[in-house]
């Protein structure tokens, strides 16, 4: 049996790899092919499929949930959820517990993640909009640098990624579908695939991973899930059926001492047909992510049978948060915590040690610097975000110790007005910056679920000012065209 050079096998990497066959055949499948004498083959098929690299820069595979918020898996100590594939990205790589997006929105947050910069600064204030073609994107700047390009999934802003420097585009329109989705490739004419929309993208990322690179590959795999109305595959339908999911404790919030931005928000469960209970909604989110979790795997699988892993980055990140119940809400846009914190897993074997849960505060305007700095290329000045790298190889070195949020979309869905404000390690203050305008302060450490408004109490009018005054060196800091 011929084995690649970097893949020669021990007894002990026998094992392992015959223990991994195991585990992903059924018991039947194993059985039938072990005692048929096939097992042998069915292994040298496996190692077969594993192809090395030279030693290059890193390759990036990048995922991205729609609307996940960041305790949306087991690792982060939810109860209910399991995500044991996910949780492999953070037991073998490092998990943020303060990862937040700049722009609680899915097309604003995204360009975010693309260009490095705020919403003010890059111009997708709202969904349904372009992103200006002289923000140049981190992929655009990676092919420039000679890696091989790959986009599969929701880019959501409406030039479909359009010379964005994608050698390979498996996209579709604004939200798509879950199921029999129409999806172009490279730009055709829309086909329709049929199955779940989470097992078909995946099958074309793992389709670019197999095939042969004479470059370095950066992979995005930004799915739909778990954006509602959710739909998860037949084969979760079922999933938690027997389960009671308990309510959070601000269920029932009176939405007494907030402002009336708050109180008037179109976002109360029960009152939308696709959010008709709380057992109902919350079940159907966590089957969307249980698919996303099962392909997650899938690729992961697939970077291990090529080779691939020591040499690649792997990212996990959500484009927003997500209430499930806080406040009687679904949907996000507000600075609430559910609605702007977010999950971050990141893993790079030669760099990042294994199972280190991080506190510093990351952003998603964080993730092109940090992919360009991985990948060995020049981070761009007008980039508003940070390269984690110092972070991720625990270095000791200045960190934010807070930072700006923005939301614009006002009028549009759900009524959320526009607002602004600061995020420290304790304090949140939030300006609704339209007329009549409105404020409130919440003490992280004391209320963590964010239910008593501090803005009037006299006894903090020092916090406000401080943070008032921070709010516009922030908003200064970044160019804010608006200050």
């Amino acid at each position: 049996m011929i084995v690649p050079n970097d893949c020669a096998l021990t007894g002990e990497s026998l094992k392992k790899i015959t223990l991994k066959l195991k585990r992903d055949l059924t018991r039947r499948e194993f059985l039938r092919y072990s005692s048929a004498g096939l097992l042998g083959t069915v292994l040298t098929t496996s190692l077969f499929s594993c192809r090395t690299q030279p030693s290059w820069k890193p390759n990036i595979v990048f995922f991205l949930t729609d609307d996940q918020r960041w305790d949306g898996m087991s690792c982060a100590g939810n109860p209910i959820l399991k995500t044991p594939n996910t949780d492999r990205i953070a037991r073998e790589g490092v998990r943020f517990a303060n990862m937040f997006v700049t722009t609680s929105l899915c097309g604003p947050s995204r360009a975010s993640y693309l260009t490095g910069k705020y919403a003010h600064n890059h111009g997708v204030r709202r969904n349904g909009m372009a992103l200006p073609i002289e923000h140049e994107t981190f992929p655009e700047l990676m092919k420039d640098a000679g890696y091989e390009t790959a986009f599969v999934g929701k880019w959501h802003n409406i030039d479909l990624s359009r010379n964005r420097g994608f050698d390979y585009h498996f996209g579709f329109k604004g939200q798509g579908s879950y199921y029999d989705p129409i999806i172009s490739e490279n730009y055709g004419p829309g086909k329709e695939y049929k199955g779940h929309v989470t097992d078909i993208l995946t099958d074309k990322a793992i389709d670019f991973i197999r095939k042969e690179h004479s470059k370095p590959f950066c992979l995005l795999l930004w799915f739909k899930a778990p954006h509602r109305s959710f739909q998860p595959a037949e084969r979760f339908k079922s999933l938690y059926a027997d389960d009671v999911i308990p309510e959070p404790d601000n269920f029932l919030d009176d939405y007494r001492g907030r402002p009336d931005a708050v109180k008037n928000a179109n976002m109360k469960i029960g009152d939308f047909a696709d959010a008709p209970d709380y057992q109902t909604f919350v079940k159907d989110y966590y089957r969307c992510l249980a698919g996303v979790d099962e392909n997650v795997g899938r690729v992961l699988d697939t970077l291990a049978a090529r080779c691939l892993e020591e040499n690649t980055v792997v990212l996990y990140a959500g484009d927003n948060g997500f209430f499930i119940g806080e406040h009687h809400f679904f949907d996000k846009r507000f600075m609430y915590e559910e609605s702007i914190r977010v999950p971050l897993l990141i893993k790079y074997p030669k760099i990042i040690r294994s199972s280190v849960v991080i506190s510093e505060m990351a952003l998603n305007v964080d993730i092109a610097p940090t992919i360009l700095n991985l990948a060995g290329i020049p981070v761009p000045e007008d980039f508003d975000g940070r390269s984690l790298r110092p972070v991720l190889e625990e270095k000791k070195t200045d960190w934010r110790k807070d930072f700006l949020y923005e939301y614009y979309e006002y009028p549009g869905a759900h009524s959320g007005r526009m607002n602004r404000g600061v995020r420290t390690g304790r304090w949140k203050y939030i300006h609704y910056f339209e007329e009549p305008q409105e404020f409130e302060l919440y003490d992280l450490q004391n209320d963590p679920q964010e239910m008593n408004n501090l803005i009037h109490d006299p006894s903090h009018r020092a916090e406000v000012e401080m943070l008032r005054r921070r709010l516009k060196e922030l908003r200064r800091e970044t160019h804010d065209p608006d200050l």
